[in-house]
C-alpha cells in the first residue's frame, strides 16, 4: 500500500520566523514576571497618529466599507500611493499599476510566486529578512546567497553579484534601507546594480519599507529612480507599517508593470480577495494626511540609533557599524564566541542569544535568521530608558 505524507511537504518545510519566535518567548517570559527587555521586535513602539485611528473609526460607520472592494485595493488609496511615489521616489506611476495587499510580507510572497518558476534563481544579498529565503522556495526558486559581512558594511558589491549570476538568474532582491542591518546603498551604488540588472535582463524585486527611515542625511533613493529603464522588470514593495507605526494594520503594495500588477491581482483576488476596507481607509489618511509626527518618530530612532551604536561598541568583542536607515543595527558578536560567561560557553550566536536571555534577560536575535552565524540584530524601536538598561546588562555581563 502506498503511504503518502500526512501533509505538504512544501509547506512542512517552512523554518518558522526566527524573529517572531524570539519576540513570542519574549513576551511569555514577561508575561511571566521576568523584566525581560526585548530587542526583537521589527516594530514601532509607537502609537499610530490620531488622525489615521480616527478616520479608521469613520470608515467603520460607513456602510459601504462593509462589502467586498476591488482585490488591487481601493481606489482612492491607490491613487494615495501614487501621489506617495511621486512625492518620495520621484517616479510617475498610474493607478494600475499598484496592488494593495494584506501588509508588506504579502506583496513579497505573491511576488516570487508570479515571477519564479521552477529551477529559477534568486540572488539574495546577505543578511536577509528572514522570511525571503522561505517564500522563494515556496515559489519553487532557488536563493542563491551573498554574503556582506561588517567590515563592507553589509553591502555587496556588483563583482559579488556578478560572480553569483547564472544562466537560471531571474530575480535580484535588493533591500535598502536593509532589515537586519540597516545599511543603505549609495545613489551611486544603486544605480550601478540597477545599471548591471538592466543589462542582464534581470527582475528586481525592491523593498522598500523602510523607505523614509534614514539619517544623517542618507536618502534611500528607490532603484528605479536611479535607473528608469528598469521600469518593465521591477517590483516595488512598500507599506505603511514602519512609516507610521501601523504594523497590526497590515496594509501594504506592490508598484509594477502592468501585465506583472494584473497577475499579482489574479493571485490575490483567489488567496485573500480585498484587504480589509477599515485599514485601507486609514492608510489613506496616513499617505494624504500630515506628516510631522512621523518626522517626530524618526527623530526618535535616530537619537536611540546614536544610543544603542555608542552603548554596544563598549563591549569588547562586539563591533557594531552604524546603520544609516530602518531601525536596526547588525552587532558583529564573534569575538565573544568560545569564551566563558556567565559559566557558559558559547559557540554560535544561537547559543550567545540564549545566554543573554537566561543570564541577563534580553532578547536579541541570532544571526543564523538572517544568515552566517556570529552576529545579532537588536531593534532600537523601543523605549530610551528601557533601550539603555538593556545594553548596560550586556556591558556587565560581557565585562571582564
Amino acid at each position: 500500500m502506498t503511504t503518502t505524507p500526512r501533509l505538504s511537504t512544501k509547506i512542512s518545510a517552512i523554518a518558522e520566523s526566527a524573529t517572531l519566535k524570539v519576540d513570542a518567548k519574549a513576551k511569555a517570559l514577561q508575561a511571566q514576571g521576568r523584566p525581560v527587555i526585548s530587542y526583537a521586535a521589527g516594530e514601532p513602539d509607537f502609537a499610530t497618529p490620531a488622525h489615521i485611528v480616527e478616520a479608521a473609526a469613520a470608515a467603520v460607520k460607513d456602510p459601504k466599507n462593509h462589502r467586498y472592494t476591488p482585490a488591487a485595493g481601493l481606489p482612492e488609496l491607490r491613487e494615495a500611493i501614487v501621489a506617495k511615489t511621486l512625492r518620495d521616489s520621484g517616479i510617475e506611476i498610474a493607478a494600475n499599476q499598484v496592488v494593495v495587499t494584506n501588509g508588506g510580507k504579502q506583496s513579497v510572497y505573491e511576488a516570487f510566486q508570479v515571477l519564479l518558476n521552477d529551477g529559477d534563481e534568486v540572488i539574495v544579498p546577505t543578511p536577509y529578512w528572514t522570511t525571503y529565503p522561505e517564500v522563494i522556495a515556496l515559489a519553487g526558486g532557488t536563493a542563491i546567497d551573498v554574503f556582506a559581512d561588517a567590515e563592507a558594511g553589509y553591502k555587496v558589491t556588483l563583482d559579488q553579484l556578478e560572480a553569483a549570476r547564472t544562466e537560471r538568474t531571474k530575480i535580484l532582491l535588493f533591500v535598502s534601507p536593509s532589515n537586519p542591518t540597516g545599511a543603505v546603498y549609495s545613489p551611486e551604488e544603486t544605480r550601478a546594480i540597477g545599471e548591471w540588472a538592466l543589462e542582464h535582463g534581470i527582475w528586481i524585486i525592491s523593498d522598500e519599507i523602510y523607505q523614509n527611515l534614514t539619517y544623517d542625511g542618507a536618502r534611500a533613493i528607490s532603484i528605479l529612480e536611479a535607473v528608469p529603464a528598469l521600469a518593465n522588470q521591477t517590483l516595488l514593495v512598500n507599506g505603511v507599517a514602519k512609516t507610521y507605526a501601523m504594523t497590526g494594520w497590515r496594509v501594504g503594495w506592490t508598484i509594477g508593470p502592468v501585465d506583472a500588477i494584473k497577475a499579482l491581482t489574479n493571485l490575490q483576488s483567489h488567496l485573500s480577495g480585498n484587504v480589509n476596507n477599515i485599514a485601507q481607509r486609514a492608510a489613506i489618511a496616513a499617505l494624504n494626511g500630515p506628516q510631522d509626527e512621523v518626522e517626530a518618530m524618526r527623530v526618535a530612532f535616530d537619537r536611540r540609533r546614536k544610543t544603542i551604536v555608542t552603548e554596544l561598541n563598549k563591549i569588547e568583542g562586539v563591533s557594531v557599524p552604524t546603520p544609516e536607515g530602518a531601525f536596526y543595527v547588525y552587532a558583529d558578536v564573534r569575538g565573544l564566541l568560545g569564551q566563558e560567561w556567565a559559566g557558559v560557553t558559547p559557540t554560535t550566536s544561537l547559543e550567545l542569544a540564549d545566554l543573554m536571555l537566561d543570564a541577563a534577560e534580553v532578547a536579541a536575535v541570532p544571526g543564523e535568521a538572517f544568515g552566517p552565524s556570529g552576529y545579532l540584530r537588536f531593534s532600537y524601536a523601543l523605549g530610551d530608558d528601557a533601550l539603555l538598561e538593556g545594553i548596560q546588562r550586556l556591558q556587565k555581563l560581557f565585562s571582564r
